[in-house]
C-alpha cells in the first residue's frame, strides 16, 4: 500500500507531466479515444455536474445545455487551456485546480460526478473514487469512461509488460482494473459497457 508521502510525490511527478504535454494533448487524446465514446458518457450528465480531470475541456462543449459545470484538474497547465476552450466556446463552468485524492467540495454537492480517462493517471485510484463517492448525492450518478487492463490473458501479459513506460512517459497506467478499484471505493454498479473491446469501458455507478 502506497504512503502518504510516496503518494504525494507521484501526485506531483504526474502534474509535471501532465504540465509538459499539456500543448499537444488534444493531438494525442483525438488518436487514442474516439469521440463518439465521449458523447455517449458526456450525454449521461444532468444537473449540478462535477468532471474531475477536466484536462483542457475536451468534453465541455458536449454537456447537455441544462447541466451546471465545476471541473477540476491539478495541472495549471491544462486547465489554462480548458480556460480558453470555454472562453471561445461561450460555456459557462467553474474551472479549479484541485486534486482528485483530496476534493474541496461538501459531502453529496453534485448530482453527477464524471470522469472521462482519468483513473489511469491518479496515483491512489481508490482514495480518488472515494472522494467521487463522498461528493456525490445520495441518489446521484458516477459516469466513468476509462481505459484499463484488458481480460483477454494475452493481452492484459502485454499491458503489465509496457505499463512502466507509458507511466514514464505520459503518467498512464495501461494496467488499472478500474471496475474492480470502483466496487473497492463502495461504490455500486449498475452497468459496465464495453466500448472497444474490453479495453475502454463506460462504467455507471451510484454512491
Amino acid at each position: 500500500m502506497e504512503t502518504q508521502d510516496s503518494t504525494n510525490r507521484l501526485t506531483r511527478n504526474i502534474q509535471k507531466r501532465y504540465n509538459r504535454i499539456a500543448p499537444v494533448y488534444d493531438l494525442m487524446d483525438k488518436i487514442t479515444v474516439p469521440h463518439r465514446m465521449r458523447e455517449k458518457a458526456i450525454n449521461l450528465a444532468r444537473g449540478e455536474v462535477l468532471e474531475v480531470g477536466v484536462g483542457t475541456g475536451l468534453n465541455l462543449p458536449l454537456y447537455p445545455r441544462d447541466c451546471t459545470l465545476t471541473g477540476i484538474d491539478f495541472s495549471p497547465k491544462m486547465l489554462q487551456k480548458a480556460r480558453a476552450r470555454a472562453t471561445k466556446d461561450n460555456i459557462q463552468v467553474k474551472l479549479l485546480q484541485m486534486d482528485i485524492q483530496q476534493l474541496d467540495f461538501p459531502d453529496h454537492s453534485f448530482d453527477t460526478v464524471i470522469a472521462t480517462c482519468v483513473f489511469c493517471s491518479v496515483p491512489d485510484p481508490i482514495l480518488g473514487l472515494k472522494e467521487v463517492r463522498r461528493v456525490c448525492k445520495k441518489d446521484g450518478q458516477v459516469i466513468l469512461l476509462e481505459h484499463m487492463r484488458s481480460d483477454i490473458p494475452l493481452l492484459g501479459l502485454l499491458m503489465d509488460i509496457l505499463n512502466p513506460l507509458f507511466l514514464y512517459i505520459i503518467g498512464n497506467n495501461i494496467n488499472r482494473m478500474t471496475v474492480e478499484n470502483v466496487k473497492k471505493a463502495g461504490l455500486n454498479i449498475v452497468r459496465v459497457e464495453n466500448l472497444k473491446a474490453d479495453i475502454y469501458r463506460l462504467i455507471v455507478a451510484s454512491p
